[in-house]
């Protein structure tokens, strides 16, 4: 790995296209475009575009995964609850990567990481279901040691840890969970997995996220949206990319950490 990745989550530009467009996508006039959004993105140093199909299609509508999918040539990240629908979609669209995460419909926005523990046999077999397809398997957990340990024996090639309360957090509470990340990262990176981050992650906090080890990802949504309304998204995304070039990569062989490929 030469650098941090950097994956950028479009939903809240189909947020705001629902807003005024939500059943009228056969209207000429619908915007923002998607795809432009992707691919202004990917101009700022993106090396992912990420996308959560829900459940209750609040944002990203089916229709468009498979647009994505077709026309952005840059590696594609679906993350998705562990619902039958949403799971035969990506069986047929075929991501690079999905990203099973948990999903309530109350919720705002995904509050916490995947219950991989106390849901271990459902998680094995969708992880495998995926990766016969082709697919690769990243688990979005809290940094605990019990759902590391089952992210592992589920066989999922990475996992990306729940930065939120991170984000949230401070003084001595940001102490706390960062100190926690950084035990997280080590135990995933040597139970095997690639370690990725994300929720909540802007250009203030970032830095202080320099200090988790192990790390090939971050994927990032909310906080470049809100800069791409101040300077536009592509320069939102280089601003991003240029600060994420500052993190201490090691050398791959050095580490003894498994390859991302």
């Amino acid at each position: 790995m030469s650098r941090l990745q950097l994956g950028v989550n479009i939903d809240h530009v189909a947020t705001l296209r629902q807003a005024r467009f939500r059943g009228l996508s056969h209207l000429p006039a619908v915007e923002p475009d998607l795809l432009q959004a992707a691919r202004d993105a990917i101009a700022g140093g993106a090396d992912q575009i990420t996308i959560h199909l829900r459940e209750d299609r609040r944002h990203i509508q089916d229709a468009d995964v498979y647009l994505v999918r077709e026309n952005i040539a840059s590696r594609i990240n679906l993350e998705m609850g562990l619902t039958p629908e949403i799971i035969a979609i990506a069986l047929d669209v075929r991501p690079d990567v999905v990203c099973l995460v948990p999903e309530h419909r109350q919720e705002v926005t995904t509050e916490g990481g995947l219950d991989v523990a106390g849901r271990e046999a459902l998680v094995t077999a969708t992880t495998q279901q995926c990766q016969e397809a082709g697919i690769k398997v990243s688990l979005f957990i809290d940094a605990e040691a019990s759902q590391i340990a089952a992210a592992a024996r589920t066989g999922a090639e990475m996992v990306e840890l729940h930065t939120g309360a991170f984000a949230n957090a401070h003084g001595p509470a940001r102490t706390l969970e960062t100190e926690k990340l950084i035990a997280g990262a080590i135990m995933a990176h040597e139970a095997g997995l690639i370690v990725n981050a994300g929720h909540g992650i802007t250009t203030h906090n970032i830095g202080e996220l320099f200090a988790m080890p192990h790390l090939h990802e971050l994927n990032i949504g909310h906080h470049l949206i809100c800069r791409a309304l101040r300077i536009g998204l592509t320069p939102a995304v280089a601003e991003m990319r240029a600060l994420m070039d500052h993190y201490p990569c090691p050398p791959r062989a050095s580490t003894g950490a498994p390859s991302p490929a």
